[in-house]
């Protein structure tokens, strides 16, 4: 048995893949179970779908929480039920099974913090944040997806948004144009990148201590940076324009959907062509067929002529150009200031995302909008008022990381060759 076919054996060895979903499912409903009858909450939840943008106005959803509790966890009961039956058969459950067990979870849960709060939940308002909060988590994914496809892991991806963050606004205070700060953060995160690509493909460095360092580097830089030039030339170079919305016409007047994705900023818009394009490279064209060659067989591609190495670079370099545009949103869409540490560890929720979207750029750009989605669940819920402590609320999206990678990791399988570097023999 080959190295790359034992690394593989040993990935999949934790749970039999087929009793992963059914587990994962069933603890989901045990949990939420018995956090609907330790601590029941009754009354009406009422959801507001207006936000005042569009013309068609939907009126407000009022349902009765302890009936959309008990009805809810008897359908999260009944699919971890299925799910358990296509084990015992050795078939796949389907994948519409974890989407709508997710779906009908998290009505669940809004209703249940929600329920006689003193105001309403804000679908809209709710869904807007969700999208800005994974916009920086989806491009930090994608440049992670093309970094590990290509057989690079990218753990720096969060040194790569912080300092594109920051060359983002320096450059876009500087040229008072925030075009100019894309390009700056894009430059950023290309340079995190490179000192990624050559110490782990020049010099074999270890890959994972090398993104941790860099990481540790670029927020003990960019820390030192903002105190000795930031802060006492904040006019001058840490205050840019910013990215403001853009409404497109007729679609942006669709009630819930169009305020949320079609009045967005440019980067909004530039991740939905990115996602797309992405995924069509990497599946459709000689390019991804290359990238995917040196992940997976770096000597197979070395004998059709591939130069291994040199293709391992600069994918290496184009994933850090992604993950600054991500850098980019946190200066040019959130705030126009940079701040020390300002990412928050947002690029490691980026990595979870490339692993729970199985490498797969569509994959893992949804698991960065639920991330974005369990972290904007404590602005809705400190807004109508619920009682659900903030400390909860806090830790949410960390623990529904930690149940994503934890409940789904053992169905995947990383490219084979992914952290290994090529010595052309």
């Amino acid at each position: 048995m080959t190295a790359i076919a034992e690394a593989a054996e040993v990935r999949t060895v934790q749970l039999p893949i087929a009793k992963r979903l059914p587990v994962s499912l069933s603890i989901a409903t045990v949990l939420l179970g018995a956090l609907f009858l330790i601590a029941p909450r009754h009354g009406d939840a009422v959801f507001r779908l207006n936000d005042g943008t569009t013309a068609l106005k939907l009126p407000d959803q009022t349902v009765p929480a302890d009936v959309v509790l008990t009805v809810v966890t008897i359908l999260l009961v009944l699919l971890s039920v299925w799910s358990w039956v296509a084990a015992a058969r050795r078939v796949r459950a389907g994948g519409w099974v974890p989407v709508l067990f997710a779906i009908l979870a998290v009505f669940a849960f809004v209703t249940w913090a929600a329920a006689g709060a003193s105001g309403q939940v804000p679908v809209v308002n709710m869904l807007y944040g969700a999208i800005s909060l994974a916009v920086p988590l989806a491009f930090g994914a994608l440049g992670g997806v093309i970094g590990e496809r290509a057989g690079v892991v990218n753990v720096a991806i969060e040194g790569q948004l912080l300092l594109g963050a920051f060359l983002g606004v320096v450059f876009g205070t500087l040229a008072s144009n925030p075009f100019v700060g894309l390009i700056g953060a894009m430059i950023g995160g290309m340079l995190v990148a490179f000192v990624l690509a050559a110490f782990a493909i020049k010099y074999l460095v270890e890959q994972v201590i090398v993104g941790v360092v860099l990481n540790v580097l670029v927020g003990g830089l960019t820390t030192f940076l903002f105190t000795i030039l930031l802060v006492p030339n904040s006019d001058t170079l840490n205050n840019t324009p910013q990215f403001t919305a853009i409404k497109i016409p007729l679609l942006s007047e669709i009630p819930v959907i169009g305020p949320v994705l079609f009045n967005q900023n440019f980067i909004v818009y530039l991740l939905y062509i990115a996602v797309p394009l992405v995924a069509f490279g990497l599946y459709r064209t000689r390019w991804g067929l290359r990238l995917r060659a040196v992940g997976e067989y770096p000597r197979a591609a070395d004998t059709v002529g591939i130069k291994v190495n040199p293709t391992r670079f600069w994918n290496v370099m184009l994933a850090g150009a992604l993950a600054g545009i991500g850098g980019a949103y946190f200066t040019l869409v959130s705030v126009p200031h940079f701040n020390r540490e300002m990412t928050n560890g947002a690029g490691f929720i980026a990595l979870a995302a490339v692993i729970f979207g199985r490498w797969d750029p569509v994959r893992a750009t949804l698991a960065a909008l639920l991330f974005g989605f369990a972290t904007n669940l404590q602005n809705t819920f400190a807004a109508i008022g619920t009682p659900v402590p903030g400390e909860f609320l806090l830790m949410l999206p960390y623990v529904v990381t930690l149940i994503a990678v934890v409940g789904f990791v053992g169905q995947i399988r990383a490219p084979a060759a992914d952290g290994k570097p090529y010595i052309k023999s």
